[in-house]
């Protein structure tokens, strides 16, 4: 019988992670099931439950691929463009809407929790790193309305739809370049 190779166990991987994203995004977790999952990835249902046990599982494999696109420095144009890509995934990938569910989520599962919590501190921490001139207490507080802003943003697109972000980089741009 021939081994099947990494590459192909990490692509059925990935292909039931991005059947269960795209589900999400449009129909919630609670509206949708495993077996919503399993027809919308084309693989059966033994085919999921060997590489996830649960939902759970499969929204944790999610925020564990939840990558952030900051930019090098901060500067007007740099946050312009971070707030630009946080847009584009929103009308692309339902982005937006899938953060919303799985902060949602979150509020009521203690693992979920402690995931988005310790990504959340990564993002923070990320940010204030970017702020070499200030004390890093004070980077650390303006990473904290940084990174808060920039959810809102995107809690904004998932409820509101499509918005320009140039409000939100001023607001940002005030926060993060021109705060002393």
């Amino acid at each position: 019988m021939p081994k099947v190779s990494q590459a192909h166990l990490d692509a059925r991987r990935q292909q039931i992670i991005d059947a269960a994203r795209a589900r999400f995004a449009v129909h919630g977790f609670a509206r949708t099931s495993m077996t919503d999952i399993v027809e919308a990835s084309g693989l059966s249902t033994g085919a999921i439950y060997r590489y996830f046990t649960s939902k759970d599982e499969i929204v944790a494999a999610i925020c564990e691929q939840a990558g952030h696109a900051l930019p090098a420095e901060l500067t007007a144009e740099s946050i312009h463009d971070f707030l630009q890509h946080i847009r584009t995934l929103a009308r692309q990938e339902d982005h937006a809407r899938l953060v919303a569910q799985i902060y949602a989520e979150a509020a009521v599962t203690p693992s979920l929790a402690a995931l988005v919590h310790r990504q959340l501190q990564e993002l923070r921490e990320a940010v204030a790193a970017l702020l070499p001139d200030h004390e890093p207490a004070h980077a650390a507080r303006i990473a904290e309305a940084f990174v808060a802003l920039c959810h809102g943003y995107t809690q904004q697109l998932a409820v509101r739809g499509d918005l320009e972000p140039a409000p939100f980089t001023a607001a940002l741009v005030a926060i993060a370049i021109t705060e002393s």
